[in-house]
């Protein structure tokens, strides 16, 4: 898609492969199997761009992904993060 809403956001300390599947809970195929990992719907695509260790400290590390959404429209692109964001949420306890 050229000249489409997208955004870019990065994810910490979720697994690549769940980041993956959540795409596919809300309605996309897995189209490639390396990066970039492209998941496509009918309105709106994701691809998983890169994955990066993040050191927080010297024994401390933790996996960032980095996703960007595409979508037909501010609206679709707007519900879709809603939603995706919904499926990364991890609630302390």
């Amino acid at each position: 898609m050229v000249n489409v809403p997208q955004q870019e956001l990065e994810f910490r300390g979720i697994n690549r492969k769940h980041l993956g599947m959540y795409f596919e809970e809300l309605g996309a195929k897995q189209i490639t199997d390396q990066f970039p990992y492209i998941y496509k719907s009918e309105h709106w695509y994701g691809e998983i761009i890169r994955e990066e260790e993040l050191s927080i400290t010297s024994t401390f590390k933790v996996n960032c992904v980095y996703i960007r959404f595409y979508a037909s429209s501010d609206i679709t692109l707007k519900e879709l993060i809603k939603n995706y964001r919904v499926k990364t949420r991890r609630i302390g306890g």
